[in-house]
């Protein structure tokens, strides 16, 4: 009788074969699991251990595969990949069907995918992080394939042999039905190492695996992650090689903001108290732990929550201060007529400005029917501004728009990269696209900025 190879909970269990029995590679792959007296794998590792099985002459009875080729997948309208996405599917292959590529905002990753299901013509599901690349993702399946595209998230549950799932309804799915898709595609590929996210892939047996993402750049413990569940980046194509080509010519420009008088003596004023307290407990953020210790501090020491109000307030004076308003109204009146996102650090500093000018703003609070209303009548020109704070940074598709203002934000390089991103698409009439970003002089903006800006992008 040979040993079964089956799938369960989402991993791989090896039945009717002693540890000590397997080759030196799945011996690796395999733990003996004293509860149900078999061995048990990752789900992720299938394809090695199938693999290190055959080469070693060992003959299983593979009871973990729930998926077959689909015969009659073929795209249904023509599809003419530009250079860059055949360079890139080139190397993927090359990569044997394993790999992350980096392609810029708005170079067509999702046609990527398109192309390698086109070609292993078999199931596959696609993982995205919002509701709003979910919607986008169906159509664009539907669009190709002409056949009804499975739903997991937003309150829907249908799975199909091409499925779109969110994140995290996915880590929520796969133990039941990570052993039905051979290929697993992970879009914005930079959230898949989370710790709670991760699972998602883990527990898929689904052997080809290709990552999208236009900043793939992780700490090296989630880069080796991603490595391990997807693959290692086989292609970068970065913005400056696809600019005025694929891309809209793009210009950016740091404006240098004063603070008024009284803000700057406020501003001072809580800096000096944070600070001190910053170099009374020798707390230095360069370690990512200190943030949890500042926090501690705070709430245990004499005064320590009045230091924290003073660094709420001196941050929000640097982000959102009168002078930074009133040059977003001369950047707004000076592009009337334009399409404009403007971006800000936090929600309180969104909804002000929509308060403030009676601009639609989004952030994670929208409800989803207004959410998609506000997008809608930005896409069609009602509305010419939008405010938001981060939910906007990926997945949203608006070719229109020409100008990105940058009121505040992180000292993300991947935050900053995105957010260009969301000006970069082409259209009829787009000559460039402007990314203002504002900078508080004098104030922590300084050197925020100078952190974000370190890519490529802004370096030209």
């Amino acid at each position: 009788m040979k040993p079964v190879l089956a799938f369960e909970s989402g991993t791989l269990t090896l039945s009717g074969l002693e540890r000590e029995a397997l080759p030196g590679q799945a011996a690796r792959l395999f733990r003996s699991d004293d509860r149900t007296r078999n061995l048990r794998a990752r789900a992720c590792d299938y394809a090695p251990a199938v693999i290190a099985l055959q080469e070693a002459g060992v003959e299983i009875d593979d009871r973990a595969r729930a998926f077959s080729p689909i015969e009659d997948l073929a795209l249904a309208v023509k599809l003419i990949p530009r250079p860059h996405q055949n360079t890139a599917f080139a190397a993927w292959r090359a990569g044997l069907f394993r790999g992350v590529a980096a392609l810029p905002t708005g170079s067509g990753k999702t046609v990527l995918a398109v192309m390698a299901t086109a070609y292993l013509k078999r199931p596959a599901i696609y993982l995205v992080p919002t509701l709003d690349l979910l919607g986008q993702w169906v159509g664009v399946l539907e669009h190709f394939f002409q056949r009804e595209i499975g739903m997991l998230g937003g309150g829907e549950h249908s799975i199909k042999e091409l499925t779109v799932s969110t994140y995290d309804s996915a880590v929520l799915n796969m133990e039941f039905i990570g052993n039905r898709f051979a290929l697993l595609v992970a879009d914005e590929c930079h959230h898949l190492p989370g710790p709670e996210t991760r699972l998602a892939a883990a527990m898929s047996i689904a052997p080809y695996r290709l990552g999208l993402s236009a900043t793939p750049e992780l700490p090296d413990d989630r880069a080796a992650v991603l490595a391990d569940l997807i693959g290692p980046t086989v292609c970068h194509v970065g913005i400056g090689e696809l600019e005025g080509k694929v891309l809209s010519f793009y210009k950016t420009e740091q404006i240098p903001v004063e603070l008024d008088p009284d803000e700057a003596e406020a501003y001072a004023r809580n800096r000096k108290i944070y600070t001190d307290f910053l170099a009374a407990n020798r707390l230095n953020f360069r370690f990512k732990s200190e943030w949890g210790r500042f926090l501690g501090l705070c709430a245990r020491l004499p005064g320590g929550r009045d230091v924290f109000r003073a660094f709420l307030e001196q941050r929000r004076i640097a982000r959102g201060g009168e002078a930074k308003i009133r040059m977003v109204w001369e950047l707004v009146t000076r592009h009337a007529g334009e399409r404009i996102i403007l971006f800000t650090a936090d929600n309180a500093t969104a909804y002000d400005l929509g308060r403030r000018f009676c601009w639609p703003v989004i952030t994670h609070r929208t409800k989803p029917g207004e959410r998609k209303e506000f997008l809608d009548l930005f896409r069609d020109g009602t509305y010419t501004v939008l405010v938001t704070s981060k939910v906007l940074n990926e997945g949203v598709d608006v070719p229109a728009v020409a100008v990105g203002i940058i009121l505040s934000g992180s000292a993300s390089v991947r935050e900053h990269v995105q957010r260009l991103g969301r000006i970069l698409r082409p259209a009829p009439g787009k000559e460039q696209a402007l990314l203002y970003e504002l900078v508080s002089t004098g104030t922590g903006e300084e050197s925020v900025s100078a952190r974000r800006r370190e890519h490529e992008a802004y370096n030209r």
